[in-house]
């Protein structure tokens, strides 16, 4: 296999790019060690939260519960992801959810879940270094114009960034030792897409999350999928992947537009969810505005001065709020000290799956007031808690990430990382979203507007139905067929 940290898509690396790679590499492997030797096995087991609605199966490698059994390998999709915020797992969720729809088994790989390996620690030491840049960024002006803008909107974006990051998945292929190579695999980040490769799985889609092309996200030998045509010309160019140089195109065939990624649960309701929405307010029920904190907990202090506006309303009985603070309780505990009156207006949904999953059915077609706060501390109920959200709610607060391409009215925040400006953008030509509101003064200006302009909602829930008609929200399916057509 072609050494992808001397020669990306034909465009060879500088030598100190490549000496830079392999630096990277034995460092990792030093403190970490290199596994690559060892033979670690596979359990499968019903994932507790996912399997009910959507027959997810997991793979454990190495540790954990679970069963020796053999896999699917007619039906069976792999959806390769990260726990690194909660965006990976959102769209790992949108596939698996797509797969099961269109009648097939998808097993869940987070290579960040075997702790024994080399793979999850390489992985666990960048996601706190991520997790850490993204708080300072929203505390320390400062860090955020001088190093972390810069980073996520340049540094990323260049191809010797993914040279050492080729180089670094190499030790993480000894998690797909024993994994069949010829199922098809989904990743929802590059990582596990680049690692399935170095392994020798032979069927890889790589489906990119944001809307601003970056070299970040290369993973030569799979097939990439974009969610929006600016993004395809971004990276069918590679455009300043390598400041201003002319660079080799990426081949036609590896690359391929399919819309945005999301649930099947979501795409199938979305015209009567929509029509619920303008019922509502025709009816002069509470605005229902849902803010969810992501993985990273960053933001918190603006979701405090959000909600802080929001409970004039929410006590006039013009608002109605839910929050989910993920599996982050530290932030509801800081959110219930710092907004006054908050705790005694707000109804917990605290650790009980099953007392969410009823207030989401129920808040489909019964009236709903007040504040109610979400928090599960595992994983998989706290990303998919805000998905069950979003079919009753009206109004997404959200930074634009991969929230950005959900079939939902979004008011975005301010981003966390330059690249996620591109979201909003998109979302808001669209129409199915806000500008990005990048202080607090037009955030607030955003709410009440929403709260007192009815023409917002009316807008944005037509412009979701015009694009469902156009299949701008089939993106989950298209990657599954895709994925599953790459073995014929």
């Amino acid at each position: 296999m072609q050494d992808r940290s001397k020669v990306i898509f034909g465009n060879p690396m500088r030598l100190k790019t490549v000496k830079k790679a392999e630096r990277s590499k034995e460092k990792f492997a030093r403190k970490f060690g290199d596994d690559s030797g060892v033979d670690y096995p596979i359990l499968l087991r019903q994932n507790p939260t996912l399997y009910p609605a959507l027959g997810v199966e997991e793979i454990r490698v190495g540790v954990g519960s679970g069963e020796p059994r053999p896999f699917d390998e007619e039906k069976g999709l792999i959806v390769g992801n990260i726990r690194m915020g909660f965006g990976h797992y959102r769209i790992a969720i949108a596939m698996a959810s797509a797969a099961h729809a269109l009648g097939y088994t998808p097993y869940w790989m987070d290579l960040n879940s075997f702790p024994q390996t080399t793979c999850t620690k390489v992985i666990g030491a960048q996601n706190e270094l991520y997790s850490l840049g993204s708080r300072l960024s929203q505390k320390v002006g400062l860090f955020n114009k001088l190093v972390w803008e810069p980073m996520n909107y340049e540094g990323f974006r260049q191809l010797s960034y993914n040279a050492s990051d080729q180089k670094n998945a190499e030790l993480m292929a000894p998690v797909f030792g024993r994994v069949p190579k010829d199922m098809p695999l989904i990743a929802t980040h590059v990582w596990p897409a680049q690692a399935a490769l170095h392994a020798g799985m032979k069927h890889v889609v790589n489906a990119i999350p944001d809307n601003w092309p970056m070299a970040l996200h290369l993973a030569e030998g799979s097939l990439h999928l974009v969610q929006t045509h600016q993004s395809y010309m971004g990276y069918r160019i590679l455009n300043g992947m390598q400041k201003k140089d002319v660079l080799l195109p990426m081949p036609a065939d590896s690359l391929q537009y399919v819309g945005h990624y999301v649930d099947h649960d979501l795409v199938s309701h979305m015209e009567e969810d929509c029509a619920a929405r303008l019922a509502r307010k025709e009816r002069g029920e509470p605005m229902r505005f849902l803010l969810t904190i992501g993985g990273a907990g960053a933001q918190r202090a603006l979701f405090a001065a959000v909600i802080r506006r929001l409970l004039p309303a929410v006590r006039e009985g013009r608002a109605a709020l839910f929050v989910n603070v993920g599996d982050y309780l530290n932030v509801w505990e800081e959110l219930a000290k710092t907004v006054e009156g908050l705790e005694e207006l707000a109804e917990l949904h605290f650790n009980d799956w099953d007392n969410t999953a009823r207030f989401a059915e129920a808040a489909l077609t019964e009236p709903v007031t007040g504040v109610h706060a979400f928090y599960h501390e595992d994983i998989f109920q706290a990303v998919y808690c805000t998905n069950l959200l979003m079919r009753p709610a009206d109004v997404l607060l959200t930074k634009p990430s991969e929230l950005s391409f959900y079939p939902i009215p979004k008011l975005f925040l301010k981003r966390v990382g330059g690249h996620e400006r591109w979201g909003a953008i998109h979302a808001a030509e669209m129409g199915d979203g806000t500008l990005e509101c990048e202080d607090l003064p037009h955030t607030l200006q955003m709410v009440d507007l929403l709260l007192e302009d009815g023409s917002f909602l009316e807008e944005m829930c037509r412009a979701i139905v015009k694009n469902k008609s156009i299949g701008l929200y089939d993106g989950a399916y298209r990657a599954v067929e895709l994925a599953m057509g790459l073995k014929d």
